[in-house]
């Protein structure tokens, strides 16, 4: 896998001429922030070598290279699940591969559905913790090079820069909350059943993705920021019936609102 990491990000470097400082994982409906950008140069995922395709609406398969926030940033629009036939390590590969680009930290947003009852749909939470109920990208053969065997995982989300968007989301009067989101591989939406025993292990959220690539950043060393979307509620009294076009519809809605927590807490780094 290494020598295929090493590789591919050679191939999108010299392609992009632009060595990013900050990586960013754009989910669904979640693709405007890239408008945000001061873009250099795009590749579409089906040009760079060993790199999946996008297939689920609302991602784009793109990675986008400009200026936000004053650093150079690449921002992945659209991100691979494992739900669409992908193993595990193929969802997490671009991390990998934008790591030896050169990124020194990872923003990663992703819509999720609440099960905490204090959220309402619409709202922001900022991961402080994860669940993860996807196989565990590092199961297999240990490269020392990529990271430890037996990484930590106690501080997977940097504490200050959870710390600095929070005072962000204070100053512009932006309600977040705080939580533990829930990783699963769908692509079913949750039963109420489902939901409730999220709520029971000690969930706050849950979704489809970020927690193996927060794994694999961890295991090579990225402080990782990560935001949810609150697209539906998990909530006995509150459960509705979900589709993936209401998701990216309320996605877009609050976007704005992540957008502009993202921007300037970048600013900080």
């Amino acid at each position: 896998m290494l020598d295929q990491i090493k590789s591919t990000s050679a191939f999108v470097l010299e392609k992009a001429g632009i060595q990013p400082e900050l990586g960013i994982i754009l989910g669904t409906g979640l693709g405007g922030l890239a408008k945000e950008i001061d873009v250099k140069c795009i590749i579409d995922y089906n040009e760079i070598p060993e790199f999946p395709v996008s297939t689920v609406e609302g991602h784009f398969g793109k990675l986008i290279f400009g200026v936000l926030g004053g650093k150079n940033v690449v921002a992945m629009q659209g991100r691979f699940h494992f739900y669409e036939g992908y193993s595990i390590q193929q969802v997490t590969f671009p991390v990998r591969v934008i790591k030896f680009l050169g990124i020194k930290h990872l923003f990663v947003s992703n819509a999720s559905g609440g099960v905490n009852p204090d959220f309402e749909i619409g709202d922001l939470m900022i991961i402080n913790d994860h669940i993860n109920l996807i196989p565990n990208p590092l199961i297999g053969k240990n490269n020392p090079e990529l990271g430890p065997r037996f990484p930590d995982m106690s501080k997977a989300y940097d504490k200050n820069i959870i710390k600095k968007a929070i005072e962000i989301a204070s100053k512009h009067s932006i309600k977040v909350h705080q939580g533990v989101y829930c990783a699963t591989t769908g692509p079913t939406f949750e039963t109420p059943a489902e939901y409730k025993y999220f709520r029971v292990i000690g969930s706050d959220a849950v979704g489809m993705s970020t927690a193996p690539e927060v794994v694999v950043a961890h295991h090579m060393g990225i402080p990782v920021f990560a935001i949810s979307i609150i697209t539906d509620l998990g909530v006995p009294g509150k459960i509705v019936e979900v589709s993936h076009e209401d998701v990216q519809s309320v996605a877009a809605a609050a976007e704005k609102k992540m957008t502009l927590i993202m921007k300037e807490l970048i600013q900080t780094l």
